[in-house]
């Protein structure tokens, strides 16, 4: 089954996969890498994909084997992969039950970005001022007999409705009102978004985490 996306670029190209040949132990990448995972601060930047996924699910699982203090999620991302962002929806939920994550919004935080930003708690849902939000509904792409596309067009009907449930809880929306929502682009500044229920507040420094 092609991934499903969710963004608001449907044919921009995949972020490539490959390992970055500058990633040795003494290289100044692994050595920002390693204070922010002394920090505990993970970065979600760019469009979300199965490397992504992989590569947050490690961190998060690595510092919540670690400890139980608070762990700070930064999102900016335009979107992506569906199935990619449950993944890290998904895990987000499961450390919070070990250690408490903080999400924080910066840039824009789009579609499957935006799916990953509700996993957190509401009260832990922050952003800075010139934060923009877009929820809508996924996307698909598939090519192949008329029978393949109508099971996909149903997969999809699917995915938006536990999407936009998904959001409608986290948000205090009703359902109705997100379904409309998402029938096309719905941007949000950072009061609107708070406004709507997904941020609880905007933050200006880093003292304001705490």
């Amino acid at each position: 089954m092609t991934p499903t996306r969710l963004d608001d670029e449907p044919d921009a190209p995949e972020p490539e996969t490959r390992e970055d040949d500058n990633k040795t132990p003494n290289s100044p990448i692994s050595e920002l890498e390693g204070r922010l995972f002394d920090q505990r601060k993970v970065l979600i930047f760019g469009g979300i994909n199965d490397k992504i996924a992989r590569d947050v699910t490690g961190r998060l699982l690595a510092l919540a084997g670690t400890s139980d203090k608070p762990i700070d999620v930064y999102v900016n991302s335009p979107g992506g992969h569906v199935e990619s962002g449950d993944t890290i929806h998904d895990m987000i939920r499961f450390v919070d039950s070990i250690a408490p994550i903080n999400m924080i919004g910066t840039g824009w935080v789009a579609s499957a970005g935006a799916l990953i930003y509700a996993a957190g708690r509401p009260e832990r849902r922050v952003c800075l001022p010139n934060t923009r939000f877009l929820l809508h509904q996924p996307m698909g792409g598939v090519r192949g007999p008329a029978t393949d596309i109508d099971i996909e067009a149903r997969e999809i009907i699917k995915m938006r409705e536990r999407l936009n449930r998904i959001f409608a809880k986290e948000t205090g929306q009703t359902y109705e009102k997100v379904a409309k929502d998402t029938d096309r682009n719905y941007w949000m500044s950072a009061p609107e978004a708070i406004e709507y229920g997904l941020v609880n507040r905007i933050i200006h420094s880093a003292n304001d985490l705490k």
